[in-house]
């Protein structure tokens, strides 16, 4: 048997086919899971073209985080054409005498150290970009509403877009929240995955180097969110959401950030033959970091 530890650092739907994670552990995980919450839950996909047009291209998929049924609705609306590889807390990779690990390692989760700055989580984020995979991210790290801390934005996810030169491609899980809240018994709400449109990490040069990371991912997050609560961008209130962090919304109405179609960024970010040979040698040196 594979060591889940193993599974982290092969391709699972990118480039590379000549060494893969085994598809057939995710096919039938698919299969079950999908019958169960199509029955459940009713979901349904909206605007999955804006995912559909980086097939084979890597893309950033970001999303609000409001409900442990948030990445496995992402991960079942993004098959069975794409793979997403998760970042997935590091702790859950020992559940179950490592069992769980096998699972979700199969199915493309990596583990991410919470709280710390995980270079090697990040670097294999990049990596699998830059083999074309589809990589998913939760910057606000942890469950809404969860826990003593107030919500926070992490950059890490502008910075790992940023090595593995990829989009950003912000989306929500409408209504996973409802499912189950505290004090309430189980609850079987219609679902809706939704698309956003990409956002470049190039398009917020004008901001000073430092607060670029950190201004990407405030603007992308407020795109999923604006997906989530179905208004314009500039009608979410992003103070209330975050109140103890950094407030964008003065810089971005002063300087609009452009609106790209998938297509066009895609096509843009399509791989040439010249690319693919010069990433080559750089991930090999960083897989052997």
């Amino acid at each position: 048997m594979l060591k889940y530890e193993d599974m982290w650092d092969m391709s699972l739907g990118g480039a590379t086919k000549d060494n893969e994670v085994p598809h057939w552990c995710g096919n039938i995980l698919y299969v079950i899971l999908c019958a169960i919450s199509k029955t459940c839950w009713r979901w349904k996909v909206e605007h999955r073209e804006n995912l559909r047009a980086f097939k084979g291209q890597g893309v950033l998929v970001i999303a609000n985080h409001t409900s442990f049924l948030d990445v496995v609705i992402m991960w079942l609306a993004n098959r069975p054409a794409q793979w997403t590889r998760f970042m997935a807390r590091d702790t859950l990779f020992d559940n179950g005498g490592g069992l769980l690990g096998q699972i979700i390692s199969r199915v493309g989760a990596f583990p991410v150290s919470r709280d710390t700055a995980d270079r090697t989580s990040l670097k294999r984020a990049a990596r699998m970009l830059k083999n074309g995979e589809t990589v998913g991210i939760m910057p606000e790290g942890t469950r809404r509403g969860k826990g003593s801390k107030p919500s926070e934005i992490h950059a890490g996810a502008a910075f790992v877009a940023k090595m593995g030169k990829a989009p950003i491609l912000p989306m929500t899980v409408r209504d996973a929240e409802k499912v189950k809240q505290k004090g309430q018994r189980l609850r079987f709400p219609k679902i809706t995955v939704d698309y956003g449109n990409p956002v470049l990490l190039s398009d917020f040069d004008f901001l000073p180097k430092a607060d670029r990371l950190e201004g990407c991912m405030w603007y992308a997050m407020r795109e999923c969110f604006a997906l989530s609560q179905r208004v314009p961008a500039e009608e979410v209130d992003m103070v209330a959401l975050f109140p103890t962090g950094r407030d964008f919304t003065a810089v971005f109405a002063e300087h609009p950030i452009p609106k790209h179609t998938a297509q066009e960024v895609a096509a843009q970010f399509a791989p040439k033959p010249a690319d693919a040979a010069a990433d080559k040698q750089p991930a090999e040196q960083d897989k052997a970091e």
